[in-house]
């Protein structure tokens, strides 16, 4: 049984049928890409991992616990952090104060922006902000304005701040998105580092199979909001189904 465990779930919108009798086990200390052609469900799946959505019918278990039903913020709290297609930072302070409010919220429960003014004071998370800047090659930006760094140092950042909060199982929707082939790459091979280094579990939605292939050690793919084939990614390369999901082609 894996860390996470999809059972049946289906998820309609209107006569829409977005999911259907999806099935997904992710093994721990794996990364689990899944991917599908525009419109195949993929994003309607991660939402309902991560309590924006709630399915119709079956079952999401996280470490042998129920997620539905939960608000984000406690699946959060269960030990699932999501890396969103956009970077999701606070533009408005330093790269070193983003780092430090997922620690804050981590401990405390919660957080109230107010406390900001307060955070420097708080040595213990300045000390664990500090380390994960380190961490993650950005120690030389910590007073930097979060707005003026690149997209790729964005995404840094925030994939900083969901390590900081020590979850078991990382979501990464699209993190490459609109970047530039060094972002990309060097997006890559923070991921390995982190896979190779982190007692965590990543699952991945990626439309660039350059990425998908560098970090993926099984693939699940959709087609029509189902599960076609779920294999080793060697085997997904020349698989006919996948190539007639993805191209049109017959098998």
């Amino acid at each position: 049984m894996g860390i996470l465990e999809v059972k049946n779930v289906n998820k309609r919108f209107g006569g829409l049928q977005a999911l259907g009798d999806v099935n997904l086990s992710v093994a721990e200390n794996t990364c689990h890409a899944i991917i599908g052609p525009n419109g195949a469900g993929k994003s309607t799946l991660l939402n309902c991992l991560v309590g924006k959505l709630i399915p119709d019918t079956g079952s999401v278990v996280f470490d042998g616990n129920s997620v539905l039903g939960r608000t984000p913020f406690e699946i959060n709290q269960m030990g699932i952090s999501r890396v969103f297609q956009t970077p999701e930072i606070f533009t408005d302070l330093s790269v070193l104060e983003n780092m430090m409010i997922p620690i804050l919220a981590k401990r405390d429960g919660s957080f109230r922006m107010h406390a900001i003014e307060n955070m420097m004071s708080e040595k213990d998370v300045l000390d664990q902000a500090e380390s994960m800047l380190v961490d993650m090659n950005m120690a030389d930006k910590r007073n930097m304005h979060a707005a003026s760094m690149s997209r790729g140092d964005k995404r840094r950042l925030e994939i900083g701040m969901c390590l900081s909060q020590q979850p078991r199982l990382l979501l990464l929707d699209e993190p490459t998105a609109g970047m530039a082939r060094a972002d990309t790459n060097n997006t890559i091979d923070l991921l390995k580092q982190i896979k190779d280094e982190r007692d965590i579990t990543i699952a991945i939605i990626e439309h660039d199979m350059h990425v998908v292939f560098s970090l993926a050690d099984r693939i699940t793919v959709l087609a029509q909001g189902s599960p076609l084939v779920e294999d080793d990614p060697e085997n997904i390369k020349g698989n006919p189904k996948v190539r007639e999901a993805y191209l049109g082609e017959t098998a």
